[in-house]
């Protein structure tokens, strides 16, 4: 079996770091699978290409991932849905697709659409933890209106931590220069942190205030670790990577 994984996002990011772990899985599985995706950020971690080299042939299984793929001259087509409102499936067509892969249960009620599908949620990072009593608190995610970063800053402040670490890229600037900048006597921007360990190991506990979340990745390696997670709750379903791998054969095969 091959495997051809597409995204059309594969810069930082929950998904991206979700097919990145799929990809390794399914190759130390014995599974010949690839990455592609139109940014760079992705290809030093697994098996990946430039989504510009994909070609695809009537033998490939192919999953694909926020981008309607032109095709359907494929031996599978499976789509692997990690967003809500930024993929609404009940405005796209669907009939190209065997099956759709959630992350959850409540994201696929969200999209409300009769198709065949697989919940199988990512792979969650386990690391140790101990904490480094600084009186730091984290917020983990995208700095945007849709995270509400700044109820997540308030929140830490207001419970008397110090300082807040904001892990996480700018993706809306207006959003940030209106309610992050004027807090930023207390508030240190880290940007992205690939090491997970480094990162949860910088804070005493991670706050929350997402409008909105198809999974809770950042919830999910809270709890796996042991770090103190506060704000909006998603109780995501965390899975070992053997139960992830035998969900992912059902809709392979």
């Amino acid at each position: 079996m091959q495997v051809k994984l597409v995204s059309g996002w594969s810069n930082p990011g929950g998904s991206t770091r979700h097919h990145i772990a799929l990809t390794n899985l399914l190759n130390d599985n014995g599974i010949d699978c690839t990455f592609y995706g139109p940014h760079e950020w992705h290809m030093d971690k697994c098996k990946s290409a430039h989504i510009n080299e994909c070609k695809l042939t009537v033998h490939d299984t192919l999953i694909s991932h926020f981008i309607q793929v032109p095709t359907t001259n494929v031996k599978k087509h499976i789509l692997s849905c990690h967003e809500t409102n930024l993929f609404p499936l009940d405005q796209i067509p669907t009939g190209g697709y065997d099956v759709i892969q959630y992350v959850s249960n409540s994201q696929r009620e969200w999209h409300g659409i009769n198709h065949p599908f697989k919940i199988i949620p990512p792979c969650v990072e386990k690391i140790e933890w101990i904490s480094p009593r600084n009186n730091t608190a984290g917020v983990v995610g995208s700095i945007d209106e849709h995270k509400q970063t700044h109820k997540a800053i308030e929140m830490a402040l207001s419970d008397g931590f110090d300082k807040v670490l904001l892990y996480g890229q700018i993706t809306d600037l207006p959003y940030f220069e209106v309610h992050i900048q004027p807090l930023m006597g207390r508030v240190e921007i880290r940007n992205h942190e690939d090491n997970r360990a480094s990162m949860y190991g910088s804070v005493e506990a991670v706050y929350h205030a997402s409008k909105r979340e198809t999974y809770g990745l950042v919830e999910a390696e809270c709890k796996a670790a042991g770090v103190p997670f506060r704000g909006a709750q998603n109780n995501p379903e965390i899975l070992t990577d053997e139960e992830i791998l035998e969900r992912w054969k059902t809709v392979l095969q």
